[in-house]
């Protein structure tokens, strides 16, 4: 690991100044920024700890909406969100293990995008704003691909908003050895509109299945996606699984999640 200065500012106004230095990088839960130190792919200068700085932590409710502080951790969510959003606490309580669960942030999974992160599939499927100081990013414009968002260099994330669907379910299929999603699927039903989305399978990353949206929107039912085919040319083929095998899994666990949300 390379050396570097580490600062733990306690207001967002302090975190931004010592963030517009050349070279400072953010730290939220650091899950994937401290292997990644350790391993020499990254050698920032200044670490920006935003840990100390509690406007960015927590959860509240307003105008129907979820908002979760950037640096609230993935155990924190499935703790208190039970009441108000039980597929998204259900879904944070199996991140990981518990050291993952009590240093990981929402903030930092989403700045980060990991392929096969459970939270994108959850903002995307939820329709949920990313809020940072300069601005709100929607979900289906935030995510640019595979470790790529719509996140400029010197811009974090201070707040998550979710609408609160009618029923949601995710559906995961995990890799054994890291707990992250091999495939899984995150099925929010509204008033007027379900959302689909699927993370761990493909090569573009997080992304909304449109077919399994328009089907089920006529007839909320498993049968409707049954016959559904999700093409693999685009899948994640590794040796953990082919990209048809990961198309199937698409398939059967987005089934599954809508029969989770039935009577």
């Amino acid at each position: 690991m390379h050396a570097f200065d580490l600062v733990s500012p306690t207001t967002l106004e302090d975190a931004l100044t010592a963030l517009a230095e050349e070279e400072a990088q953010p730290l939220a839960g650091g899950q994937t920024l401290i292997p990644t130190l350790k391993s020499r792919l990254a050698a920032p200068s200044k670490l920006v700890s935003l840990r100390a700085i509690r406007d960015l932590q927590g959860l509240r409710v307003t105008d129907d909406l979820l908002c979760i502080g950037a640096m609230t951790t993935h155990a924190t969510v499935a703790a208190q969100a039970r009441d108000i959003y039980p597929a998204l606490a259900d879904m944070a309580a199996n991140i990981g293990d518990p050291a993952v669960r009590n240093r990981g942030t929402i903030g930092g999974s989403l700045a980060n995008n990991d392929p096969s992160a459970c939270y994108p599939s959850a903002v995307l499927a939820s329709g949920a704003t990313i809020i940072t100081p300069q601005r709100s990013i929607a979900a289906d414009e935030f995510f640019q691909g595979m470790f790529f968002t719509d996140l400029e260099e010197d811009e974090i994330i201070t707040e998550v908003r979710f609408p609160i669907p009618v029923s949601a379910s995710y559906q995961k299929f995990w890799q054994p050895a890291s707990r992250f999603a091999l495939t899984g699927v995150f099925v929010a039903r509204f008033a007027d509109a379900v959302r689909v989305a699927v993370t761990g399978a493909s090569e573009a990353g997080v992304f909304r299945w449109q077919d399994a949206e328009a089907a089920l929107a006529d007839e909320f039912s498993p049968n409707s996606v049954e016959a559904l085919a999700r093409p693999s040319e685009d899948m994640i083929a590794d040796l953990h699984g082919s990209g048809s095998y990961r198309a199937h899994l698409t398939q059967v666990l987005t089934a599954r999640a809508v029969a989770a949300q039935l009577p």
